[in-house]
């Protein structure tokens, strides 16, 4: 069995406080089922905290600095087939070795998909 998908987001909204990201829902990121896999969700929402942690730095390769999770805690509530999702991050704790952010993930008439709570290091 091969199964190939693709994961496709946008951010379009970025501050010291809050990111906001878009991810169109395509056949990439559909289990068997016909919704999104959980997996994209969370990553979804891990790179969106992600961005919200390294602030104004844009990522490149092997960086130091990088936020990289150390935990992270997912509540799935709902799921979609077809549409978007948005992810809004904001910090609970802005640490100067450790982050935590809350992403939620919403989806049609701002329904809520998933609940995440990330904890960040910054790699050295």
């Amino acid at each position: 069995m091969h199964i190939q998908g693709s994961i496709d987001f946008a951010i379009s909204e970025r501050s010291p406080e809050r990111v906001v990201a878009e991810m169109p829902i395509t056949a990439g990121i559909r289990n068997p089922f016909g919704v999104v896999h959980a997996g994209a969700i969370l990553w979804f929402a891990d790179v969106a905290a992600s961005v919200l942690v390294l602030g104004p730095v844009a990522p490149t390769e092997g960086m130091k600095g990088f936020p990289l999770a150390i935990n992270l805690n997912a509540h799935f509530l709902g799921n979609q087939t077809e549409g978007l999702f948005k992810a809004v991050s904001s910090f609970v704790k802005r640490g100067r070795t450790v982050s935590v952010v809350r992403t939620i993930v919403y989806g049609a008439t701002d329904k809520v998909i998933a609940d995440i709570t990330t904890s960040h290091v910054l790699s050295k």
